[in-house]
């Protein structure tokens, strides 16, 4: 792959499949700054392997000769699977999204314009010029393509990140590619980790709104070590 298509493939193989809600208000995010996310947010709720068990375990895992540590552990947990499922919620929420991005590339190169989803696996990410890419899903597979060249880079739906978040029925509690549930008094994070054959393992954080769940950004971190982040604003379902 192309270096430039290589930054643009990795910045949006993992997609904003989380969207507001009819009715609510996410504040816009202004073209000439995107907050950078801090690499491990304040508060740590969850950090055990997702699925049931394991959160189980992660909840029992305080020394039993230590009430009060246990009481903190359960109640962290508790507070962690409030927060999965209200994303939980959020995700499935819709079928169609449109908005604007913008994007930090890992160079600092700030690149904006709008998405469009339609689920399950389909979508359409048109940077605004002098940018000529355009990244495409249709269900089977992600297409980065050069608009003036009249190229494309193909890769498998099935063999990207991309999949959990544009699929029909999204579980983070059964998600065994969760590593981490957080949350401050300002952001509610989730992070995933995917490892791909013979690429290496890619990193997602997904952050929200602490108190109204509304999506604010996400960064991925390829496995090179690079972050790409984005801001989307303006939903509409």
């Amino acid at each position: 792959m192309r270096p430039m298509f290589r930054i643009c493939a990795t910045a949006l193989l993992l997609l904003p499949a989380v969207f507001l809600p009819a009715g609510l208000a996410l504040a816009e995010v202004s073209p000439s700054f995107v907050p950078v996310p801090p690499k491990k947010p304040a508060v740590l709720m969850r950090t055990a392997q997702a699925g049931p068990a394991a959160a189980s375990a992660a909840a029992t895992a305080a020394p039993a000769a230590n009430p009060d540590i246990q009481v903190a552990a359960a109640a962290n947990q508790r507070a962690a699977n409030e927060t999965v499922q209200r994303i939980n919620d959020y995700f499935n929420s819709f079928k169609t999204m449109i908005g604007d991005f913008v994007q930090v590339d890992p160079n600092g190169d700030r690149q904006q314009g709008q998405f469009y989803i339609l689920k399950p696996g389909r979508v359409l990410f048109e940077y605004e010029a002098p940018s000529r890419i355009e990244l495409v899903a249709d269900g089977r597979s992600v297409a980065v393509r050069d608009k003036k060249l009249k190229t494309q880079d193909i890769s498998p739906l099935s063999a990207t990140p991309l999949r959990f978040l544009l699929s029909e029925n999204f579980n983070l509690a059964r998600n065994a590619n969760v590593t981490g549930v957080y949350q401050d008094d300002i952001f509610a994070t989730v992070v995933i980790e995917e490892k791909q054959p013979m690429v290496g393992t890619y990193r997602l954080m997904i952050m929200f709104d602490a108190k109204t769940m509304q999506l604010k950004q996400w960064t991925v971190t390829d496995p090179q070590g690079y972050d790409t982040t984005v801001a989307v604003s303006n939903l509409d379902t």
